[in-house]
């Protein structure tokens, strides 16, 4: 299988070649790409050395008998027949999280080896260091991993020239109205096959849905039979239940009532706890976003999760519901507003690629806003923070509405800037409003193409474009 670049090569090169490089984890849930880009970086190296200590138990006892990394390196080497030479060696410890000791070797090949190139990645990993809170501070750099963006997506599709056309676009410069209908219909196929590589790898192979959702299904029974790993610490039935409750309340307000099982709520939230830490879910939590930062003005009662991979949440709908025929129909050949009154695919997307085109070197946190006075019904799908103020990101796939939610938000708020995120082209709508004085206020809001939502970072605040025109 052809390797699929990802955006997460750039970073690893990066550290590659850093004079103040510490040793390396890959964190991500499973089967995101993280040992493919890791071998795949393995190749500009002369000599590459993988242990994979789930299926190498045996070698963890090095790791526990040998205090010295520089013959620990050497010892595994010669079990692989690899030559460990600083600097021509790249060593990769996969499944790390098996081996606590493994983990703690880390700490030492910084303070007395930093010279070899050293990258550890596991799937679960975040439970084995969540039992070690003051790990590798200092000593340890991790970049995060996620499903595969639009963009990367493209990149595998070869449409190297159509991501091109997107970096060169913006608010005042929309895409050419051809180009940008190949764009939405590429992006429809990008919903359903989502972005875990085994999946992408399959549509790019045959061009055929059905291989895809072989994949997922594969996909989504290994992190069932993870399940089974969490005993210790949940009932997997527990856990399978609050993951079927967040498929069905996917775009709302999680209620821990509704996982089936009679669970109470602080079993349900240790659950949710679990499902986060191992990547499958993504918390989206509602902040008062009366500034910055968002974090400070959470409310805990109201938390959203989003799944990790649209193409994941349509297979669990499939297997667990039979709910997913009409939604894929809508996807591939319905008209744009019923995609989003459908369901929250969209929605979610908006969410994901945020994440995706975020800093690898830290989490991204996901917030957004709900109206909370009696019989209000004005939500925001995301705020994030840009240029040290706050931006709401409407979600909508029609080519039309009036945004009183949006609006609102913005007047409330006293912004001048907000996106609304869709099918549409990129634009720049000005809009006047009324504020509590009596006074015409003009604010600006970008349309950004929901295929495009990683131009976000790049492109100024749509209100300084009206600005600069003033």
């Amino acid at each position: 299988m052809a390797y699929l670049v990802r955006n997460i090569d750039a970073e690893l090169l990066k550290w590659k070649e850093s004079p103040r490089r510490k040793p390396l984890i890959v964190r991500g849930a499973r089967q995101v790409g993280k040992s493919w880009a890791i071998r795949h970086l393995g190749e500009t190296f002369r000599h590459y050395l993988e242990i994979n200590l789930e299926e190498e138990k045996d070698l963890c006892r090095l790791f526990e008998e040998i205090p010295d990394v520089r013959e620990l390196s050497q010892r595994l080497g010669i079990v692989h027949n690899v030559q460990v030479i600083p600097g021509e060696t790249l060593l990769f410890i996969d499944e790390i999280q098996n081996c606590p000791a493994a983990l703690k070797s880390l700490w030492f090949f910084k303070e007395n080896y930093p010279e070899l190139h050293v990258v550890a990645a596991g799937s679960l990993l975040e439970f084995a260091l969540n039992e070690m809170p003051s790990y590798g501070v200092g000593r340890v750099r991790s970049v995060f991993m996620y499903p595969m963006s639009f963009k990367e997506f493209l990149m595998a599709r070869g449409k190297d020239m159509w991501i091109e056309e997107i970096a060169a676009a913006d608010w005042t410069h929309p895409m050419e109205e051809s180009l940008h209908s190949r764009l939405v219909s590429e992006f429809r196929s990008f919903l359903m096959v989502g972005g875990m590589p085994a999946s992408v790898s399959a549509w790019v192979d045959t061009q055929d849905y059905s291989a895809c959702q072989d994949e997922q299904n594969d996909i989504q029974q290994s992190y069932y039979d993870d399940f089974a790993k969490y005993a210790k610490k949940v009932d997997p039935q527990l856990l399978r239940n609050t993951l079927s409750a967040v498929v069905r309340q996917s775009g709302q307000k999680f209620v821990y009532s509704r996982v089936e099982g009679g669970y109470k709520a602080e079993e349900v939230k240790e659950a949710l706890r679990l499902l986060r830490d191992a990547g499958i879910i993504i918390p989206v939590q509602m902040s008062a976003a009366n500034g910055l930062p968002l974090g400070a003005q959470v409310n805990p009662k109201f938390t959203r999760y989003d799944y990790l991979d649209t193409g994941l949440l349509l297979r669990v709908l499939a297997m667990n519901y039979d709910d997913d025929r009409e939604l894929t129909r809508l996807i591939l050949a319905g008209n744009a507003p019923d995609l989003v009154n459908k369901g929250i695919v969209a929605e979610l997307t908006v969410g994901l690629e945020l994440i995706k085109s975020s800093n690898p070197q830290s989490k991204y946190d996901l917030f957004y806003w709900e109206n909370l006075e009696r019989n209000a019904t004005s939500e925001i799908e995301y705020v994030i923070a840009k240029n040290a103020r706050c931006l709401p990101i409407e979600v909508k796939a029609g080519i039309s509405g009036k945004m009183k939610s949006l609006r609102l938000f913005m007047n409330r708020k006293g912004l001048t800037s907000g996106i609304r995120s869709s099918l549409e082209n990129f634009g720049l709508l000005e809009v006047s409003d009324t504020d509590d004085k009596g006074q015409t206020i003009r604010r600006a809001i970008g349309i950004l193409p929901l295929y495009a939502i990683w131009r976000l970072s790049e492109l100024p605040l749509p209100g300084q474009i009206r600005e600069g025109a003033m």
